[in-house]
């Protein structure tokens, strides 16, 4: 695929919007808006109960409160591991003393350029949280029986929130 234009429609601070149009040498044509994303780092924070800590926060999106994992946008310069550390303690206040990358993905790939990364923060140290200006959050530890019978009953539908919790229970069980 060879990208013949791209022209931007939209941009602000955390993505930009372009229409673009790609030909294969075949022929074949794709046009397409694309939302261009910095990616983001997502923090699974586990205490040495196997307790997981998320957060609870207004997504107007999806119009209603979500349990997810504490995650934030890459800022420019930043490696996913940095934006993770940074958003752990401004989102929940902890400080982690060990970091395990559990997976990267793509969670929209047909218009989002998107890249998340879920880091596993173990050697948890409580601190005071400073979110941003427009959020406001709450957090709650959950067990994983907890987990997943919110899972199971629809009160977690956040992507990363679920991907995140079964790759961590999967390199449970591999030791």
């Amino acid at each position: 695929m060879k990208i013949v234009s791209s022209v931007e429609k939209y941009t602000n601070r955390l993505f930009t919007v372009s229409e673009d149009h790609a030909v294969e040498p075949g022929g074949f044509q794709i046009k397409r808006a694309i939302v261009h994303h910095r990616g983001s780092a997502v923090m699974m924070p586990v205490d040495d109960r196997k307790r997981v800590l998320l957060v609870r926060q207004y997504r107007l999106p999806a119009q209603r409160f979500l349990w997810e994992l504490p995650a934030g946008s890459v800022d420019a310069g930043e490696k996913p591991l940095q934006t993770a550390k940074r958003e752990l303690k401004e989102e929940t206040g902890y400080r982690a003393k060990n970091w395990k990358k559990l997976i990267s993905f793509f969670p929209s790939p047909g218009f989002l350029t998107e890249k998340m990364t879920i880091f596993l923060a173990t050697g948890l140290t409580a601190g005071q949280a400073t979110p941003m200006d427009d959020e406001r959050i709450t957090t709650r530890w959950f067990t994983a029986k907890e987990i997943e019978a919110a899972i199971d009953a629809g009160d977690i539908v956040d992507a990363k929130t679920m991907l995140g919790y079964f790759f961590w229970k999967r390199s449970l069980r591999k030791g």
